[in-house]
């Protein structure tokens, strides 16, 4: 999730906070550094960009923000290390190995985390994926508007069987896996770059089996889905307000707007926040969901609490209650969370506590865990944004470190499936339902610590992401 520009904070950090989910940023960074040039070992002069002059450049930055600077090695050769990004993974292992920093400190490209975080701009075949356990069924979890699956007829629930470069060397999914089970299937998919193009047998959820090709393009995410993301549920004789939000990213704040002054508009009291599979995004649009949730707040109320390392506290910041023209007074919340509910996902939640307690529950399964947020630290003639864990978030109560998910904080919680034969948002979808009769205040299952997100058979399911996301994997989990 991102912060912003940091320019609440004052000129002295001109910096971009993000809370990123999964490992990933958001927002943009004004403070951009350059590295110099600097000697090799054998004392011939290295260019600024160099991979060694790149790594003591992340050496040096994580050394002054790293939120967990006793974690850090006290000297780490990067020598044996070929990238800069395997440079990184070595300095944070212990926080890794702690679960304080699951990735959540890496190297990105400027051009291409700017691109996204202002706009929703990426490339690719516009689907989220998702697999079972064994990774042999491979299944859509949703398709997005501009995309060109969607426009081929490929939307939730339809199966993908096999993979391949042209129509004649298509491969299952399974000699896919068994040949790497890994990376496999985001290999298969193929680089991020428009014109690829990748051929499909697909199974419909009518059951129609078929072969299709789909060329990668540039297309827009929209944050709300213009399909399903905003609606009046009426159910039981009471109407309530459903919002499914994607992703943290700047052009979710006119889209959120509109939908609670819908919902304020229709008197409606009872929400569903459907964040299933939002991995975070910006700081801003989170404290933006806060406020349109937080009618009956005060500006003197604390919606938070930002802190950094010691060394660097003169940035810590209480962040309280703005309520909007659009806020509504919620009574009861149903949050909808999986594992792919990363970063800002969980700050809205966590920060709804103090206030609404038991009455704001999680549906579904056990979140990721993620209660910190990285700067951006720019190297930008190498177009180097290096995102570093650097602060911890608490809500007005000072709760927060659920590093194991949010199941074990919320005092109320139902565990549902993720029902991918439905629409988000169906009343009869197994989660959507869930939540509804969470508001109605009937009895259901708590979700466990360890509970993952399930199908509809029953059997565990989880997002499908590559080793290495981009900026809009990172927030979008399972995107491809």
């Amino acid at each position: 999730m991102a912060m912003g520009r940091f320019g609440r904070w004052g000129a002295a950090l001109a910096l971009a906070a993000t809370l990123a989910g999964c490992g990933d940023g958001g927002g943009s960074a004004t403070g951009s550094m350059a590295t110099g040039g600097g000697n090799s070992p054998n004392g011939t002069t290295e260019s600024a960009c160099s991979l060694r002059n790149r790594q003591n450049w992340v050496s040096a930055q994580m050394n002054e923000w790293y939120l967990f600077p006793e974690t850090l090695p006290a000297s780490l050769d990067p020598s044996p290390y070929a990238t800069v990004s395997d440079y990184i993974d070595a300095l944070t292992a212990t926080a890794r190995a702690q679960r304080k920093d699951r990735y959540f400190t890496y190297i990105t490209s400027i051009k291409e985390e700017d691109a996204y975080y202002n706009s929703g701009a990426d490339a690719g075949f516009g689907f989220r994926l998702t697999t079972d356990a064994t990774q042999s069924k491979l299944l859509i979890a949703e398709s997005f508007e501009s995309g060109a699956a969607l426009a081929a007829g490929i939307d939730r629930g339809t199966e993908i069987r096999g993979i391949g470069t042209t129509a004649s060397d298509i491969r299952s999914i399974q000699a896919i896996v068994s040949a790497d089970p890994n990376n496999g299937i985001s290999d298969a998919l193929g680089p991020d770059t428009a014109g690829t193009t990748r051929y499909f047998t697909v199974a419909d959820t009518s059951g129609a089996v078929r072969t299709v090709a789909l060329t990668k393009a540039a297309y827009t995410l929209q944050p709300v889905s213009p399909n399903y993301g905003t609606q009046i549920i009426t159910d039981n004789g009471q109407r309530y307000g459903y919002i499914n939000l994607r992703t943290f990213i700047s052009t979710a704040d006119p889209q959120l707007r509109a939908a609670f002054a819908t919902f304020k508009q229709q008197g409606i009291t009872q929400v569903v926040v459907d964040l299933r599979y939002n991995g975070g995004g910006s700081i801003d649009i989170a404290d933006l969901f806060n406020n349109l949730l937080g009618g009956a707040r005060q500006t003197s109320d604390v919606m938070g609490y930002t802190a950094f390392r010691p060394s660097k506290a003169s940035n810590n910041r209480t962040t309280y209650f703005a309520p909007q023209p659009q806020s509504i007074a919620p009574t009861r919340i149903a949050f909808i969370g999986t594992g792919g509910t990363a970063s800002a996902s969980e700050l809205v939640l966590n920060r709804t506590l103090p206030y609404l307690g038991s009455a704001s529950g999680l549906i579904g399964a056990n979140t990721y865990g993620k209660p910190v947020g990285q700067i951006a630290r720019d190297n930008a003639q190498c177009d180097d944004r290096l995102r570093v864990i650097a602060l911890s978030l608490k809500n007005a109560n000072r709760q927060g470190d659920y590093y194991n998910g949010l199941a074990g904080i919320v005092p109320a919680s139902c565990r549902a499936s993720d029902d991918l034969t439905r629409r988000m948002g169906d009343p009869q979808e197994a989660s959507t339902r869930a939540a509804l009769d969470f508001l109605q205040g009937k009895s259901c299952t708590p979700i466990s610590a360890s509970a993952s997100a399930q199908s509809a058979d029953g059997g565990p399911r989880k997002l499908v992401q590559p080793q290495r996301p981009s900026a809009a994997q990172r927030d979008v989990p399972g995107l491809f």
